[in-house]
């Protein structure tokens, strides 16, 4: 038989075109070691043996050698591993073993002083995917999505930023993930171990809320560089914190505190209601800065223009909005 007279693929039916059933959910992780095209090509195969070699130790010494044995589409990547899993061993991954990761790595990098140093990245999810022993099984969108929050922004920023001798292994998780297995209170960890980052992926369309887990930080992990101002303003304000951002609604932000001269002026003091008569300084006060009064916003010595008995209605500030 000739290359030609190989039968053609089994075509599939089109989307929504049909109901059929679902693939089964997989748990899905996939690693990716940091700056490895940074490295000699001479150093690339090295990386790329010893990456699984270390994925095996940590899952057996964490006692999870179960799941290393049973992967599903495991698959060499050059400068990661990715593989399919049993959702129910999720919480496992989540801890212990990306702790056990972490000390692995640490154990490594320290023997392999002056040689190659290996740090991981770590994507953690959960979706159907295709799985019935075929050479093309796992492909799918929760595959697809494992591989851009592996690629995030947030996850590659926070093992940029940390300390290379303390901080071998950052994590991100999808949202599906953390739901289930974190804040459905499966896993050994608490949900303030995690910090909600939007995981972008610069030139894709990608743009998912995920959460990060670094089982050994070091540096900043609040860095608004990292999780970016939006995410930082929604944890000061969850914590109680004031946060960086407009004033909430009915207050106004501080103002700078400003000496008005009033020589022969008028001079605006005190907290503005409704209407307000302006009358001028004489006296002992002409010639004299004048801060006076106060409000929600700070001080109200503003100057405001115009003769004695003149009256100014509605919000004396309205000008300046």
């Amino acid at each position: 038989m000739t290359e030609f007279d190989q039968p053609l693929p089994r075509a599939s039916a089109l989307p929504y075109s049909r109901s059929r059933h679902l693939p089964p959910y997989r748990g899905i992780v996939a690693v990716d070691a940091k700056d490895f095209t940074g490295y000699p090509a001479i150093e690339h195969g090295v990386i790329s043996e010893a990456v699984p070699q270390l994925l095996r130790r940590s899952f057996e010494r964490a006692e999870l050698a179960e799941v290393w044995k049973h992967q599903r589409f495991p698959n060499s990547t050059g400068d990661g591993y990715v593989f399919g899993f049993d959702p129910a061993w999720m919480p496992f991954l989540i801890h212990p073993w990306l702790n056990t990761l972490q000390e692995v790595l640490t154990e490594f990098n320290v023997h392999a002083a002056g040689t190659v140093r290996i740090r991981l990245r770590v994507s953690l999810n959960i979706g159907p995917l295709p799985d019935a022993g075929g050479e093309f099984d796992g492909n799918g969108t929760a595959r697809n999505d494992t591989h851009r929050l592996l690629d995030s922004r947030p996850v590659k920023a926070m093992l940029a930023a940390s300390n290379e001798s303390v901080t071998q292994v950052a994590a991100i998780l999808s949202d599906r993930c953390y739901q289930d297995a974190v804040a459905g209170g499966f896993t050994g960890r608490h949900p303030d171990h995690f910090i909600e980052v939007p995981a972008t992926v610069e030139g894709k369309r990608f743009d998912q809320r995920a959460w990060l887990y670094v089982p050994a930080p070091s540096g900043n992990l609040y860095d608004r560089r990292i999780l970016g101002d939006v995410v930082v303003e929604e944890q000061e304000a969850r914590n109680g914190r004031p946060a960086a951002a407009e004033p909430a609604p009915g207050r106004r932000a501080p103002r700078t505190v400003l000496k008005q001269r009033a020589d022969g002026g008028n001079v605006n003091s005190g907290t503005v209601h409704g209407g307000q008569s302006v009358t001028t300084v004489r006296g002992d006060y002409a010639g004299r800065d004048v801060v006076r009064g106060d409000s929600l916003g700070g001080f109200g010595g503003d100057y405001v223009a115009g003769r004695k008995g003149d009256t100014v209605h509605g919000d004396k500030n309205e000008h300046r909005r």
